[in-house]
């Protein structure tokens, strides 16, 4: 089945149309659970008849719905679709692929047919043969828990909810607003030929909003965007938000940055808050750590990494504070799913990726960990649409607590002279080995005798990934933890797009280079730049 767009537009008849949408999308799903094991028994019996050791079928339906409103009017409502399904199979050492929207039992046949021809195909050109590990053939169902379903909520409901978002704003004294919110339902049923056959279902949402506050007598503007995360979870995620008083908050620090002095350039204590240190642990730990980069596999999609294998049990990645462990299993976490798409468990295997500041681990998918001496996959396999090969893609990394729960972020505040707390993701820029790095914020606050004491603008912070981990010397404790991430990560060609979270406490790191933004770019010094970083939904 082709992506069906539900609803463009915001109309009534719209509106009805979505809901029974929604309707006709759970139906079918229900009607593919019970046809699933009969499907998978005859599609990966057909691809052992033709001769794979090894073969997989994957169905996938994803429902995406996103709503967008600006200063008083409802201004987009996209709704689609789409359902379809994968089979994969090893052939004499090499790996088949074929994908199609039709779901019936001749159409998938047909897939392991086209595979089979694809992995045949590639006996003569391929340098090494594709090796895996036996998996356990697990079974069951997951569906993760859901407070309020996005998808069966009223329309008008929601689109109120971003309406009172921009009506805070507007009343507070914003120029401009707008206030949006994203949703996507993913299912998913994975068959393989070691006798896996397992169904998961997970729902996101990510409520956000934008303020600018504009001084048309000097002629400059400022911005601030929402510091609330995508989550693993239902429409409580807005709810339970107090977005209004954040969307007051949002316009006030605007407008305390039209009128903030720019920073000067220099090294610096940062304290940095959770809400922008996700960003760089996503950057400059996340992707460096993923095998298939650092053996040079993904190259072409943002290149390959510093933290090569040789560097395994050896590298002094951080100071000896600075744990970063991987899970796809923490509530809430964008990644957290009960089977990978290679049908591996993910519980039980949490594992670190830093560790006292010395690096542990790579993630792995199916038949990489034998590629540098470890056994087994860690469960870091997904694919982001029913007609995508499963890549290695990220778990949930997160940045630990520190071992004092008294420490918040302004105890290490209160141990910094000269510094800056940043608050927020902004705009970033990181080396083809994922090593030397730029990242901006939405809130800079100066640090003078260990107090905060007033706004800065035009801030970003300069280094590389090993030195600046090493030079974190303080952390929150675990009051303090807070989970970030991103609905889209991007990897692969074609690309592919991944929920991650990254959970983090804020944490100080001492003597880090502060560029100004202004300055560096050769352009005037005024609050805009500072205040509108471009962000980026993916990374």
């Amino acid at each position: 089945m082709k992506r069906r767009q539900w609803l463009q537009g915001a109309t009534t008849t719209g509106a009805a149309l979505l809901a029974s949408g929604w309707t006709s999308a759970a139906d079918e799903s229900a009607e593919l659970s019970d046809r699933f094991p009969e499907l998978a028994d005859a599609v990966l019996t057909w691809a052992q008849d033709l001769g794979a050791s090894f073969a997989d079928m994957r169905l996938m339906r994803t429902d995406s719905e996103w709503l967008f409103a600006r200063e008083e009017m409802v201004q987009g409502i996209d709704a689609s679709s789409s359902l379809g399904g994968s089979v994969r199979v090893l052939v004499d050492g090499a790996w088949g692929f074929a994908a199609s929207g039709e779901i019936t039992r001749d159409s998938l046949l047909g897939l392991v047919d086209a595979a089979v021809a694809i992995a045949r195909a590639q006996a003569g050109w391929r340098s090494r043969p594709v090796e895996i590990e036996a998996l356990p053939a697990h079974r069951g169902r997951w569906e993760m828990p859901l407070g309020n379903d996005p998808f069966v909520l009223p329309l008008e409901e929601k689109t109120e909810a971003l309406l009172a978002i921009n009506r805070s704003a507007l009343a507070t004294g914003a120029s401009f607003c707008n206030a949006r919110v994203a949703a996507v339902r993913e299912q998913k049923w994975l068959a393989n030929s070691y006798g896996a056959r397992v169904e998961q279902s997970r729902v996101r949402l990510h409520p956000s909003f934008g303020v600018t506050v504009v001084d048309a007598k000097k002629g400059g503007f400022a911005s601030r965007s929402s510091l609330r995360p995508p989550r693993a979870a239902g429409w409580e995620h807005l709810s339970e938000w107090d977005a209004a008083a954040e969307a007051a908050l949002a316009v006030e620090q605007a407008r305390e940055k039209l009128a903030a002095p720019p920073v000067r350039p220099g090294e610096y204590d940062l304290v940095i808050a959770p809400s922008n240190l996700w960003l760089t642990i996503h950057e400059t730990v996340g992707h460096p750590t993923e095998l298939d980069r650092a053996l040079g596999y993904e190259a072409n999609f943002a290149g390959t990494s510093f933290c090569t294998p040789d560097k395994l049990d050896r590298l002094r990645y951080g100071s000896e504070i600075v744990n970063i462990f991987a899970d796809r299993s923490v509530e809430g976490g964008l990644a957290t799913v009960r089977w990978d798409d290679d049908g591996v468990e993910t519980g039980g295997k949490e594992f670190p990726i830093v560790e006292a500041g010395v690096f542990r681990n790579f993630q792995t998918a199916l038949g990489q960990a034998a590629l540098i001496g470890r056994e087994g996959s860690n469960g870091c396999a997904y694919a982001d649409s029913y007609d995508a090969f499963p890549l290695q893609r990220m778990p949930n990394i997160s940045l630990q607590p520190g071992s004092d729960d008294s420490v918040d972020a302004a105890s290490l505040i209160a141990g910094v002279e000269d510094g800056i707390y940043i608050e927020g993701d902004g705009s970033w820029s990181i080396d083809q080995q994922r090593y030397n790095f730029q990242f901006t914020g939405q809130v800079f606050h100066r640090i003078r005798n260990g107090k905060l004491d007033g706004m800065l603008r035009d801030v970003a912070y300069q280094g590389n990934s090993v030195d600046f981990w090493n030079a974190c010397d303080g952390l929150g404790g675990a009051a303090t933890y807070e989970l970030g991430g991103a609905f889209n990560c991007g990897k692969g060609q074609p690309q592919q797009v991944a929920p991650v979270s990254h959970g983090a406490v804020p944490a100080r790191f001492r003597r880090v280079r502060v560029l100004n933004t202004a300055e560096e770019s050769g352009g005037v010094a005024t609050a805009s730049r500072a205040g509108c970083a471009a962000r980026r939904d993916w990374a």
